[in-house]
């Protein structure tokens, strides 16, 4: 692995904030306290900033913790920003203008107690005080664990600027330097607030606030020689010259050290002495008692070249210097003021400025060129390319408020807005045009440049002792220094410093260290030597996919035949001066790769009470950390990419010389065959990390989240820490930022503290190890050759699949590592794009890696840890899911046919496989190839589970066809059991089982068990389906099933009596259950009735004479289904329908007393009706059978009526005269006289009932008549009328009366002596009696004469 923690000489310059909008500054005035015409005639100040750090900056558990704010000043404008490494600070940003007033330079000075943020400023003409609340007290916790917390500047809008407390005018004060460039401010311990200005005249004045919540007087005092405050002078120069005060004692610079109570300000005079003053009134503590004066001891004397000093900052070991030079470049050392070699400074590597001129070959667009130079990650930033556009397009009211992706399109338009204005011609060549595109794409970028290069300019330096970080104040944004690695620093490292490098630092072996040295020098050389073509072969051939080594071979060639300074001899002379070039070349190989077997354990350790493990996760968690992170390694893969370069075409060079004098004859093969193919996979790996640098992350959609999270989470790689949401940012990230950002912090992190040297709560944070350490740590994660691929499954889970895809593409011909892990993400990539069989290839290529790589591991592992199948077969299962959900039956197929081949004798997996080929046949409507599947279904369980879901799917369809032709080899009596069983489970008008299986026996003339299924179905449609729809089916079932026992010869005409409903074994049904909750016993037997065919005519029958009564009466649907042949007799009547009730009746052989006592009641009923009655009679006398008869008067219903009920008394007659009788009964219990042609008609069938009936019904009168005429009728009066053949005669037969009945009107007129008219009539009756006792008397004598003759 790489060297992360090696010493380091050098640093780097970084800045991550070129995506980022132009930030966002919430403006507040300062109203007008000075004087205008002050303004007017000051001093124009140039701009300054500066940076303040909380003491707890460096604690790990503090609210401060990687917390700062870094300010800039212009004019009358303040600029202030506070920044979090671990969080990002919302309302962090304030700009304040100061009317009629202009800031002092170095004018701003913060301060920080425990419940205060206090910042002090003093403009030219006033000092102000500014209270903020600190961090500490803002949050309720004292666990920073979100990520977006308000900054102090939130509230800054509720400070009362002009409040008296915290602003002054500074008093106009004789000798008070109008024109100073300099000042100082402090918080005393008391809380007072102190502001020191230098006088004309060589003094000090220093103005005090007092405490913001105690009263008080403001007041001024000057520090100088006559006052009583005690002043020490000593020289700083060694021709020091001590004499009295005059304008070259004026201080040009102040400092301001606080020492318990007392304040000590330095200042720096322009007669270069350096003098100390106290501001308290004490007697001082000498250090030295000799001379009783405070001191200063000498420790070193620095010398550096003639660049113009901008700013300095110390530590306690180190000098930092910001300078710069001639050519306006900026420069940054720094050094140790104590142990230093030969008083060299140390550089810091400052981020060049783009390349003035971009050169474009004939085969680029210009256009393309261009946007990729301005918009390519860590050039320009986004504030430089808003002004450019700005001016640009001067006139032109724009938006410069974009994101990075807008600013692109804006700055597009823009140009090519401008280049089709200035066309005057309407045709021109395409050179033309190429050129002219080429001219205004150059001045754009001109403009960039140049506001690059301004918002570049340095303003001071910033650095935290508590962290050692520094930082670089710029005009336009804020860069970070980083520490550079050994071989980076040796390859970056000036000339004149490489000289005096220390050989310990890079080896303990000084020859290895030598070789090393002279290793570097040539590298540099060859780099120094590659042009920008040969450049960019190299990079292009890493693009295409070529080798490197023939590149390096090229470029060689290139290298020798351009060689005009005899550098090949140069570096030939350097290369013989390395002892053992292999091993020099091994050791830059070993620093540079980080190749480790050992994957980074994944998150926190659990063991950690939580308040930590939420601490340590928001540790380095902001945008701005990230960015300088990743830039970081951008930069580490960019350096090493170049050194790797020039490494292999050093060895080339060496193949080339073939020396045994330099190589030694053992080492020329392990030179061309061990380290050449070790330098190009460390090229080709950092030309990767360095490529997914500036590789920019999309935007994905919700939807598009949401799709994938669904995809994921049938992979069950949902708690995946490398799968979670993207979550928008305010400017676009690359892919490694996302990574990092997401996923690889938190790893590193809980690395990095899991086994901690000292306790948690004592760890400082030093920047330059932390840093060095996060991106050691991240190159490792992203390193193509190591075990794990978080990186990928980041992409993968964050949606960023065509960078996805590049990247593999860029990895897959070189690196042999998580092979099959690519190649499935690869597959996912294409499902996004819609290339499905490019998707399927590489999940069956990804098959053969499984149980080889941890990714494919954890993909195959159960939720429930359950192992069901081979691991193969397990990966398999997991990527049909996948198919199936993203809905690609026929690619689901193809891949469970090919795993079908590699399951072997594995049933179980074989029955799941099979079943997945059925299930996508099925639902592609292959219905033949899925009947085909499932009859090699192993499993009998999943072959009658798929066996029902091909019935429901098939009908559903109604593709009933296939259904009843597949032959169902062994299978018919499982076919036949689940279509009856999803017959009498479904709703029988939504669905046609029953007629399935009715052509399903007919199919194989089965006519038995289709006559069944019919009757069945129509006994059901009876009983369930209360419509007419319903009945009309019952018919037509009815009729199917006589069809169908009309087909089989008459002794097995028959079919067996189906089951009610109830009985039925449903499958999964519930066991029924008595009132107890106790399941009651099922019947252990049960009667069967057999069907004949006569049966199934009246079953017919009854089920036509349903449907009649329904068209009539459609009230009568929900009873008519499931009525017997009486209940139908009822109901008929009830409608009217008589005709059909009589047919009913003869077809089940029932009395027909029913259908009279109706009719009668009905005639009854239109006997006393109304004209309604009436008129709603007609409907059911017009559904009868009415003889047609002549009549002289209208007929009403009644008469109709009345007439239908003698027609059906003389076509209907049986024994006894019963329906005579019940008819004439019917009519008496209702009171109703009985009509004389229903009188009649029962006279000459059974006058003696009809007495009795008289009798039963009290009408004594009638009865009276009736006996009269009876015995009249006896003895040959109107005989005829009563159905007697011969009256009394001595001749004829015997003749009777009925004598019981005649005695009881007898006894009943006899009871009531008093009535008169009874009497009467009893008296009548036994006249005729006594007549009739005669004439039978007489009769008798003259039959016994005629028998005596």
């Amino acid at each position: 692995m790489a060297a992360a923690g090696a010493t380091e000489r050098s640093f780097v310059e970084l800045s991550g904030a070129e995506r980022e909008r132009p930030r966002h500054f919430r403006e507040f005035t300062v109203c007008g306290i000075g004087t205008a015409n002050v303004v007017t005639g000051a001093v124009k100040y140039g701009e300054s900033a500066g940076g303040f750090y909380y003491v707890e900056s460096g604690k790990l558990f503090s609210v401060t913790r990687n917390r700062f704010i870094h300010w800039k000043t212009s004019g009358d404008t303040l600029e202030l920003v506070e920044e979090s490494l671990d969080i990002n600070l919302l309302n962090n940003a304030v700009r304040l203008k100061f009317q009629n007033c202009i800031l002092l330079p170095g004018g701003v000075h913060v301060s920080e107690t425990q419940n205060h943020v206090i910042i002090l400023i003093l403009t030219n003409q006033t000092v102000h005080r500014l209270l903020l609340p600190h961090p500490s007290r803002m949050y309720r916790s004292e666990l920073a664990i979100e990520s977006q917390m308000q900054s102090i500047f939130t509230d800054i809008g509720k400070v009362d600027f002009r409040d008296p407390c915290n602003y002054q005018l500074i008093p106009t004060v004789p000798g008070l330097s109008p024109n100073s460039t300099t000042s100082a401010a402090w918080l005393s311990n008391d809380g007072e607030a102190l502001f020191a200005l230098p006088s004309a005249s060589g003094g000090i004045f220093v103005l005090k606030l007092p405490p913001h919540d105690v009263p008080g007087m403001v007041s001024v005092v000057e520090l100088k020689q006559s006052s009583v405050m005690q002043r020490l002078l000593i020289g700083w120069m060694p021709t020091v010259i001590r004499g009295d005060q005059g304008p070259s004692d004026r201080p040009l610079s102040l400092a301001v050290h606080c020492v318990k109570h007392d304040a000590f300000i330095f200042a720096l005079c322009q007669d270069h002495k350096l003098r100390m003053w106290s501001y308290k009134f004490c007697i001082f503590q000498l250090v030295s008692a000799e001379n009783n004066r405070y001191s200063l001891d000498h420790m070193s004397s620095l010398f550096t070249s003639q660049e113009t000093l901008i700013d300095f900052a110390l530590t306690s070991t180190d000098i930092w210097a910001l300078w710069h030079d001639a050519e306006n470049q900026t420069v940054v050392k720094y050094i140790n003021f104590e142990h230093n070699v030969a008083g060299q400074w140390n550089p810091v590597f400052m981020q060049p400025l783009p390349e003035e001129e971009i050169i474009i070959r004939d085969d680029q667009d210009p256009r393309e060129m261009y946007l990729q130079s301005l918009f390519t990650p860590g050039r320009f930033i986004n504030a430089a390319l808003c002004k450019a556009l700005q001016i640009f397009c001067r006139g032109t009211d724009r938006n410069l408020d974009l994101s990075w992706n807008e600013l692109k399109k804006e700055v597009t338009l823009a140009v090519e807005s401008e280049l089709q204005g200035s066309v005057t011609e309407y045709e021109f060549s395409q050179e033309e045009f190429r050129n002219l595109q080429q001219e205004f794409w150059c001045k754009f970028y001109a403009c960039c440049l140049q506001y690059q290069e301004g918002l570049s300019h340095p303003l001071a330096l910033h650095l935290n002792p508590h962290t050692n970080m520094v930082c670089l104040l710029k005009k336009g944004y804020l860069s970070f220094l980083v520490p550079s690695s050994l071989v980076d620093h040796l390859y970056l490292l000036p000339d004149e410093n490489l000289l005096t490098e220390d050989e310990t630092a890079i080896s303990d072996d000084v020859d290895v260290a030598r070789d090393v040295v002279c290793l570097i020098k040539c590298l540099r050389l060859i780099g120094e030597s590659v042009t920008m073509d040969m450049a960019v072969m190299m990079e292009m051939s890493c693009y295409n996919l070529q080798s490197p080594e023939k590149a390096a071979e090229q470029i060689l060639e290139d290298l020798i035949t351009i060689d005009v300074d005899n550098v090949m001899e140069d570096i030939c002379s350097k290369l013989q001066e390395i002892r053992n070039p292999a091993h020099a070349i091994g050791f830059l190989i070993r620093e540079m790769d980080y190749e480790t077997e050992v994957e980074m354990e994944k998150g926190f350790n659990p063991a950690q009470p939580l308040n930590i493990r939420l601490n340590l996760s928001q540790l380095y968690g902001s945008s701005t950390a990230g960015r300088i992170v990743c830039r970081s390694v951008c930069k580490i893969a960019s350096t090493r990419f170049l050194i790797c370069r020039d490494l292999l075409i050093l060895q080339q060079l060496l193949m080339r010389l073939g020396d045994a004098v330099i190589w030694g004859a053992s080492q020329l093969f392990q030179a061309q065959q061990d380290l050449l193919h070790r330098t190009a996979p460390l090229l080709l790996s950092y030309y990767l990390i360095k490529w997914g640098s500036q590789c920019l992350a999309t935007d994905v959609p919700v939807d598009t989240l949401e799709s994938n999270l669904q995809h994921l989470s049938v992979l069950e790689l949902t708690d995946s820490v490398a799968l979670m949401a993207h979550k928008f940012v305010s400017s676009p990230q690359t892919i490694v930022e996302l990574f990092f950002q997401e996923v690889a912090r938190k790893h590193i992190i809980s690395h990095l503290f899991s086994q901690p040297k000292a306790p948690l709560s004592q760890t400082e944070l030093n920047w330059p190890e932390m840093i060095t350490a996060i991106t050691s740590y991240l190159l490792q994660l992203l390193w193509p050759s190591n075990p794990g691929c978080l990186f990928l499954e980041c992409l993968m889970g964050n949606c960023q699949y065509v960078q996805l895809q590049d990247y593999i593409q860029l990895l897959h011909p070189w690196c042999q590592v998580n092979v099959g892990s690519c190649r499935f993400m690869l597959g996912r990539c294409y499902l996004v794009t819609g290339e499905g069989q490019k998707a399927l290839e590489c999940f069956c290529q990804a098959a053969s890696e499984v149980g080889k790589e941890e990714f494919l591991a954890r993909l195959i592992r159960s939720e429930d840890g359950e192992i069901v199948s081979t691991p193969r077969q397990q990966y398999y299962d997991k990527v049909l899911r996948l198919l199936d959900v993203v809905g690609l039956p026929e690619l689901v197929i193809q891949l469970a046919t090919s795993a079908i081949t590699e399951a072997g004798d594995d049933w179980k997996s074989q029955a799941t496989l099979r079943t997945c080929i059925f299930k996508h046949h099925l639902d592609l409507g292959h219905n033949s190839h899925a009947y085909e599947a499932l009859t090699q279904i192993p499993d009998s369980s999943r072959q009658l589970d798929c066996l029902r879901q091909l019935v429901v799917v098939l009908c559903e369809r109604s593709q009933l066809q296939d259904l009843v032709e597949f032959p169902y080899v062994n299978l018919h009596n499982e076919v036949v059991g689940i279509i009856e069983s999803r017959a009498r489970a479904v709703d029988l008008m939504t669905h046609n089982y029953y007629e399935l299986l009715y052509a399903f026996h007919i199919y194989r003339h089965n006519y038995r068990k289709a006559g069944t299924v019919m009757y069945e179905y129509g006994m059901r449609l009876g009983r369930e389906v209360r419509t007419l729809r319903g009945l009309e089916k019952q018919g037509n079932c009815y009729l199917a099933a006589i069809n169908c026992l009309r087909l089989i010869r008459p002794e097995y005409a028959w079919i067996v009596q189906p089951a009610s409903g109830a009985v039925y074994d449903r499958p999964g049904a519930s066991p029924k259950r008595n009132h107890d909750g106790e399941c009651t016993a099922a019947p252990t037997t049960r009667q069967i009735e057999i069907l004949e065919l006569e049966d199934l005519e009246k079953e017919c029958s009854l089920a036509r004479i349903r449907l009649t009564l329904a068209q009539h009466d459609p009230s009568a649907v929900t009873v008519a289904g499931s009525s017997s042949a009486e209940e139908m007799v009822t109901l008929l009547v009830q409608a009217g329908l008589f005709d059909t009730a009589i047919s009913l009746c003869q077809t089940f052989k029932l009395p027909l007393m029913p259908v009279f006592e109706g009719l009668a009641f009905k005639c009854i009923k239109l006997q006393f009706g109304g004209e309604a009655a009436q008129a709603e009679a007609w409907a059911w006398l017009a559904a009868n059978q009415l003889s047609s008869v002549i009549t002289t008067k209208e007929s009403s219903a009644t008469d109709e009526a009345w007439r239908l009920l003698s027609t059906y008394l003389e076509k209907y007659k049986v024994q006894n005269n019963l329906y005579h009788h019940c008819v004439i009964n019917k009519l008496l219990s209702h009171g109703v006289p009985l009509p004389n042609w229903l009188i009649n008609s029962y006279k000459k069938v059974d006058a003696a009932e009809l007495l009795r009936l008289y009798l039963n019904y009290d009408l004594l009168e009638e009865a009276v008549d009736l006996v009269s005429e009876y015995v009249d009728a006896v003895l040959g009066k109107g005989h005829q009328y009563f159905g007697i053949e011969f009256p009394l005669s001595a001749t004829a037969p015997m003749v009777w009366l009925p004598y019981s009945s005649i005695d009881q009107l007898l006894q009943a007129l006899g009871e009531n002596s008093a009535n008169s008219h009874n009497i009467a009539l009893s008296q009548k009756i036994l006249d005729k009696l006594e007549d009739y006792q005669q004439k039978v008397d007489k009769a008798t004598r003259d039959l016994l004469y005629r028998r005596n003759l």
